[in-house]
């Protein structure tokens, strides 16, 4: 069993000092769990967004990229001699194979519902997250154990699955953590140590979370939520552009492809007449 500082009547001033750490680390772990709280709602949101937006406007620059590299790659055939041309045809083909994958990542997963978590979703996942953060861990081995742990609760919360995070937090009671070491000095050591990583943890979140708000994502999210304060749908407005160009694009094929083919059609005729 650990340390228990109230166990004398009259502490000692290592104890004093625990109890005062103790105290320190408990009103850090609440803070923690609200800021691991807001870091976790902010990403989902924005997967969310992300989500939508790729739906209304990235399959069609998966359409016009294609449209594109066929256009390229048509060029290039009339321009055999051309390594410029070989290069962009080359370019534009793996765009649109990278656009055609992210469109098809999302003809297999159904459209996110909105992110709303409730209150009670999210008083369960600070209470999980004051349990199970991996800052608190003891050792290597536990904190191992905590960011497998945590990795699923922060994929229940974002799923608004209450019925996971209370089943995570149930495995969680049932695997307590092992405390080897004791006395008072290994505790103080143990519980100074704690309060560093968390000090450390919330750095990290400071950074991860401006590195998200200055993201070219959640510029555009935000675009978009003006514009809906607006009255105006901006996504839509972006796809109805991309609509316009698809069709200006497939003019431009078009004529291409009239090009490639009357020049096929006269390397036949030219190779036939020396043939005779």
């Amino acid at each position: 069993m650990s340390y228990s500082p109230l166990s004398k009547s009259k502490p000692s001033p290592e104890e004093r000092e625990l109890k005062k750490k103790l105290i320190e680390l408990a009103d850090l772990e609440l803070e923690l769990a609200d800021r691991e709280l807001e870091l976790a709602t902010f990403q989902a949101e924005l997967r969310q967004f992300e989500d939508r937006y790729l739906r209304i406007v990235g399959w069609r620059y998966a359409k016009l990229d294609e449209i594109r590299a066929q256009i390229a790659e048509a060029e290039a055939r009339l321009k055999p001699d051309d390594a410029n041309a070989e290069r962009e045809a080359t370019q534009s083909r793996k765009r649109a194979e990278e656009s055609a994958r992210e469109a098809e990542s999302l003809e297999e997963v159904p459209a996110k519902a909105k992110f709303k978590p409730s209150d009670e979703l999210k008083k369960l996942y600070r209470e999980i997250a004051r349990q199970v953060h991996p800052d608190l861990a003891s050792n290597d081995a536990d904190c191992e154990r905590r960011n497998r742990l945590m990795a699923e609760v922060n994929r229940a919360y974002e799923k608004g699955d209450a019925a996971r995070l209370e089943e995570l937090q149930q495995e969680w009671k049932r695997n307590p953590e092992a405390v080897k070491d004791e006395g008072i000095g290994a505790e103080l050591v143990r519980v100074i140590r704690k309060i560093a990583k968390v000090e450390d943890r919330f750095a990290a979140i400071d950074e991860e979370m401006e590195a998200l708000s200055e993201s070219d994502l959640q510029q555009l999210r935000n675009r978009v939520e003006e514009a809906e304060d607006e009255g105006k749908d901006l996504l839509q407005e972006m796809a109805d552009d991309l609509d316009r160009e698809i069709t200006k694009a497939k003019a431009e094929g078009y004529e291409v492809m009239r090009r490639l083919v009357r020049k096929l059609d006269d390397d036949w005729l030219f190779s036939g007449f020396n043939i005779v």
